[in-house]
């Protein structure tokens, strides 16, 4: 069998098992060992988020549970805060 045959089985069963892996993850009760919650999230705006520059507008939330281990990941369309903590004047 061909290399280039190989990697292509082999690329296309990690995204079936990725796929099947995230479909069981979001269909799973809350309390189970393995759930993935997706959360809109459209406006932070507190004081604890403005400190961490953490403020952002229309972003996903994503939850992560594996038995013991959480995950959280989040990711946000329009950032509130500078990506930075460098002055303006020394930016290119």
């Amino acid at each position: 069998m061909a290399l280039r045959t190989r990697l292509g089985r082999t690329l296309i069963g990690t995204l079936i098992l990725f796929a099947a892996l995230v479909s069981v993850g979001i269909t799973a009760p809350a309390d189970g060992p393995f759930t993935i919650g997706v959360r809109p999230a459209f406006f932070r705006l507190d004081a604890e988020a403005l400190a961490e520059s953490r403020a952002h507008a229309l972003g996903l939330e994503v939850d992560i549970k594996l038995g013991t281990m959480h995950l959280h990941f989040q990711w946000s369309a329009i950032p509130l805060t500078p990506a930075t903590t460098k002055a303006a004047d020394t930016l290119l």
